[in-house]
């Protein structure tokens, strides 16, 4: 049960912050739990040959590591009734030290009269901006 009380929440509130550290480990993990092997998610030969600085995250995988600090803040992932982004640049994984996300929750939108409350998420690798319009509708 959600504990949050709808009528304590400003827009521009900060839900909360949450660092991801992805490793090559974490791609693999991934390509097998989505089906997703494409080779430009674990080969630095091929991801060059495409014209890439080297392997990349999934964005789905990325998509997926941000919605979470929504899903922290009220509580039970059946509660995210909407959510959707843009994918603006590639999540590069270095081999050795991986690659750290940094996610930021905000209340962008506060609908008292149906319990529902829009978290804007905005997700950093490297000083930039990875996803756009990254936004996950909450049910309280």
């Amino acid at each position: 049960m959600t504990h949050i009380n709808i009528a304590g929440l400003e827009v521009g509130q900060v839900i909360g912050t949450t660092e991801f550290l992805l490793t090559r480990d974490s791609l693999v993990r991934y390509a097998g739990a989505s089906g997703d092997f494409n080779p430009i998610h674990y080969r630095d030969d091929f991801a060059q040959s495409v014209g890439l600085d080297g392997v990349l995250a999934h964005g789905m995988l990325t998509m997926g590591a941000a919605v979470q600090v929504a899903v922290d803040w009220v509580g039970d992932a059946g509660k995210v009734i909407d959510y959707g982004v843009r994918f603006t640049k590639p999540v590069f994984v270095d081999a050795q030290d991986g690659a750290v996300l940094v996610v930021t929750g905000k209340i962008g939108e506060i609908d008292a009269e149906n319990g529902e409350v829009r978290i804007d998420l905005t997700a950093v690798f490297n000083e930039t901006v990875v996803l756009g319009k990254a936004q996950a509708r909450v049910r309280l």
